[in-house]
């Protein structure tokens, strides 16, 4: 469904959902942190998927940007939830939809490993972004994530936007393996309380209770002469 042919309650519906998903990761995180630059115009978006975050972090940073985009979806879970039907989804089952938005101009976000995967290296990868990205003639962006809690209260996220690829399959898996590979040492070096060096700060999220207090702390020293 092109934006152009949306009835005003999927406007509506679509906004909503934008606004509540936003609102979730500010909630729920301390922050999203981004490296890298989007491709301009069309491109395939084959991130890793490790976590209940990273349905929400790349369509909230593609909204915020103003990037028209879709997310592939598998028919079990648009069964599931019918509604997002009528958000900026396509089926996995009915690849030319995905194959339209590509040519509409669209950024098309995809979890090749086609399920939520414990932390480390990305498993095997299914066809369907290589496939997307050749046909459409559109650039492979490898996108790898991380949801990290270390000192502080609420967890963190890192996305890393690496150099678009030639849509081979072997060469997604290695550059994605090493993507991940380099941002999980980084969340072993650097200091626990302060942001992984080269990241800038995306969107703002929660502050820990220390962080919130230290302003009172401030406040009651100068209230009583320290």
């Amino acid at each position: 469904m092109e934006d152009r042919a949306l009835r005003p309650r999927d406007r509506l519906l679509r906004q909503a959902f934008h606004l509540l998903s936003q609102h979730s990761l500010r909630r729920g995180l301390r922050g999203v942190w981004l490296r890298g630059e989007l491709p301009q115009g069309a491109c395939v978006l084959a991130s890793n998927h490790h976590s209940w975050w990273d349905s929400y972090l790349l369509p909230v940073l593609l909204w915020r940007a103003g990037r028209p985009f879709r997310v592939l979806l598998s028919e079990k879970r648009l069964s599931e939830f019918a509604f997002f039907r009528r958000l900026e989804t396509v089926s996995a089952a009915h690849p030319r939809g995905a194959l339209r938005a590509l040519l509409r101009g669209e950024a098309l976000v995809i979890f090749p490993e086609g399920e939520l995967r414990p932390p480390g290296p990305p498993g095997a990868l299914r066809e369907g972004a290589v496939w997307l990205a050749r046909r459409a003639g559109v650039p492979l962006v490898p996108v790898a994530s991380r949801v990290v809690l270390r000192g502080h209260e609420f967890p963190e996220a890192y996305v890393v936007l690496g150099e678009p690829l030639l849509p081979d399959l072997a060469a997604l898996h290695q550059r994605l393996s090493y993507l991940l590979e380099q941002l999980d040492a980084e969340v072993r070096r650097a200091p626990a309380e302060e942001p992984l060096p080269g990241f800038t700060l995306a969107l703002p999220g929660r502050q820990s209770t220390h962080e919130r207090m230290a302003r009172w702390g401030a406040w009651l020293g100068r209230l009583v002469g320290r």
